[in-house]
């Protein structure tokens, strides 16, 4: 089985590789289940209904998210009622929506993708790794692809992560930092792991944002509105192949489409 996880959607740059090329790359790799970090895909900051129907009309399954994800106010009904559009696990339970989504494939191959938030640098939240212990052992038997995204600023919280998770998920992909790493590998037990996928947005910015907006921000550390870049606009992913019936990963690859 093979499985696509893109990288933070950023403003309408990044809806527009999406777009362009999802369905493509289904094709061409002969995808089973793509997966796409959105909570900055509307206008740099949060997601809207309308954004998150687009996706899955371009060709993703599951939604996942992070921090950003309740900044537009209208994503919170929708959230409730749409099981495929993921926030963090970890965050209060009586926040909207789930971090959990159990689905299966078009030729009936059953997954499960589970949404975590890291704690380091970060707003406050629950505990991932013992968020994570929780979830699995509701997870039924018979799902054995188990795709993770961690959602974390540090490395060292992520790497942890993907150590104390070897083994038991098929793979554990960092989002949030915009930035893509080159540490992809299996782990010794067979859990597929990257740093931070990175960005599908504009690449000539400071982590999607206007560059020029970005540096004066640091020279005079006054407020100002920060807007989405839109230049040199690049798809950042990871394809991964994974024994369906294991669960665990044979391969992980960077995809970079410009």
């Amino acid at each position: 089985m093979k499985v696509l996880v893109i990288g933070d959607v950023v403003g309408r740059p990044g809806r527009d590789m999406v777009q362009l090329h999802t369905k493509e790359l289904r094709r061409q790799h002969h995808i089973d289940l793509v997966v796409a970090n959105v909570e900055n895909a509307a206008a740099g900051f949060g997601l809207t209904p309308a954004i998150a129907e687009d996706f899955f009309t371009w060709g993703v399954d599951v939604l996942t998210s992070g921090n950003h994800i309740f900044d537009k106010k209208e994503i919170i009904e929708y959230i409730a009622r749409t099981a495929r559009l993921l926030r963090p696990a970890n965050y209060p339970p009586r926040s909207a929506g789930s971090g959990l989504y159990l689905g299966k494939t078009t030729t009936g191959i059953p997954y499960a993708v589970l949404n975590l938030q890291g704690r380091v640098f970060m707003p406050p939240s629950d505990c991932p790794f013992q968020t994570a212990d929780t979830i699995l052992e509701k997870i039924p038997e018979n799902v054995n692809v188990r795709i993770v995204d961690m959602h974390g600023e540090a490395t060292s919280e992520k790497q942890a992560m993907g150590l104390f998770l070897d083994g038991r998920v098929s793979a554990v992909v960092g989002t949030h930092t915009h930035v893509p790493t080159a540490d992809e590998h299996v782990l010794p037990h067979g859990t597929a792991f990257l740093c931070d996928i990175g960005m599908t947005g504009p690449y000539d910015s400071v982590i999607g944002v206007d560059k020029e907006q970005i540096v004066e921000k640091f020279l005079d550390q006054m407020p100002r509105r920060f807007e989405t870049a839109t230049g040199d606009a690049r798809l950042s992913a990871v394809l991964i192949e994974v024994d369906e019936k294991t669960g665990l990963s044979r391969s992980i690859d960077r995809i970079l489409v410009k």
